[in-house]
């Protein structure tokens, strides 16, 4: 059987099972600053990312609404299962004012998702939008900063041009693609590496070049929410979201960026190798492929290089499931109606030998402010083989039968 190890994280705001009817507040290890103690506001609080570090977990914390102490933070990863963390500011607090009302836009804002790169450094997507689910507020242009994991001293800050950028635009996830490097990924320098960025409200994606510092904007219809999915059912819960691409994984062996809308039951590819070699000409068409469609929308996936097996999260199924697209080989590798409600993030964790991780938020209660006090409403899992992973139904990722040319949609 599969197993999973789980870190109940911002545990309801009462212990689970105890006598104590008063609000747990102790989330985050806060500096004494009686303001942002004021103005926080827990049942706001919301993860959506996760990286795994050597000896750390990486938790974004975008400013979905208002009272969000410390956007970006991290708990060590020798923790015990079971245990709530009280969360670190990263890499301190004097990067996170915005949580107390002061904004600072060479700190951090709004981070959706961080992503570390083989040189060890992190990665960290700021959207600068605060409030984005009640009023989105842009506060300060979108950034990259890159932290160096060992140091946690900020090496370098990435800002993007004016015209890839639109009035709604939201950067919610980043992937890293190194292969791009070839033989000088370990030589003189860190920055010779892609990054490709989703902008989920106005639907496209960012491609960044590191080794020349120099980024362009790629869009397909493919990227836009499905209007017939953009109704979710988690557990006989509904709610309605109309988010564009938000998933994204990379192979490095196919040479292939997955990604996927929250609203749409599909998940596309394009080559990396198109998406690297510039800005598209005016009028050419981004050659997209529908890899599958699964059985029903989901955000998370990754991608385990060893076979290039896909790993996503679907819905409805409340499961963390895997399908190959080559062997078209299905598994389950874990399933919880209660533990895996709305998982925002799937990793293939290279830190830890390749297992696999999730991050359940039950952000569906969050969206509708339904969040009850008494429940564990986020959790980090690690998922742990037993002797044999339970098969997968075939409708639950259907592979592409129909292909025209390199563009299906």
């Amino acid at each position: 059987m599969v197993k999973t190890l789980t870190y109940p994280l911002l545990s309801a705001y009462n212990i689970p099972g105890s006598d104590n009817e008063e609000p747990v507040v102790c989330i985050f290890d806060f500096p004494p600053d009686p303001v942002l103690l004021e103005k926080f506001q827990p049942e706001n609080t919301v993860p959506t990312g996760l990286e795994i570090g050597w000896d750390k977990l990486y938790l974004g914390i975008p400013r979905l609404r208002a009272g969000v102490p410390a956007t970006l933070a991290w708990m060590p990863r020798s923790l015990p299962p079971g245990v709530s963390p009280v969360l670190q500011a990263y890499p301190d607090w004097s990067w996170h004012s915005a949580g107390r009302g002061d904004i600072n836009c060479t700190g951090l804002i709004s981070v959706y998702r961080v992503r570390a790169d083989q040189c060890n450094r992190l990665w960290v997507l700021d959207a600068g939008v605060t409030t984005s689910i009640d009023d989105f507020r842009r506060v300060c242009p979108p950034k990259i900063l890159i932290f160096d994991m060992a140091t946690d001293r900020l090496v370098r800050s990435v800002y993007f041009p004016r015209e890839l950028l639109r009035p709604s635009s939201l950067l919610t996830n980043i992937v890293l693609d190194h292969s791009r490097a070839g033989s000088n990924r370990h030589s003189t320098t860190c920055d010779n590496i892609f990054a490709y960025i989703s902008d989920t409200v106005a639907p496209g994606l960012i491609v960044y070049d590191g080794g020349r510092d120099n980024a362009w904007r790629v869009t397909h219809a493919s990227m836009y929410p499905d209007p017939d999915l953009g109704e979710y059912d988690i557990g006989g819960e509904r709610f309605t979201l109309m988010d564009g691409v938000v998933g994204l994984a990379h192979s490095p062996a196919q040479g292939l960026l997955y990604y996927q809308p929250l609203a749409t039951d599909r998940l596309f590819s394009v080559s990396t190798a198109v998406l690297a070699s510039g800005p598209p000409a005016e009028g050419s068409d981004l050659p997209v492929n529908l890899v599958g469609r699964k059985s029903s929308q989901g955000l998370g996936i990754a991608v385990d290089p060893r076979d290039d097996t896909i790993i996503f999260s679907p819905l409805t199924e409340t499961a963390i499931a895997a399908w190959n697209p080559v062997t078209n080989a299905h598994r389950v590798l874990a399933q919880d109606p209660e533990k895996l409600q709305f998982c925002a993030e799937v990793r293939w964790a290279e830190r830890d030998n390749g297992a696999v991780w999730a991050l359940s938020t039950r952000f569906h209660r969050y969206f509708r402010r339904a969040v009850s006090k008494n429940e564990i409403n986020v959790r980090i899992l690690r998922v742990v083989e037993g002797p044999s992973f339970v098969s997968l139904q075939p409708h639950v990722l259907r592979r592409s039968t129909w292909q025209n040319n390199s563009t299906t949609y």
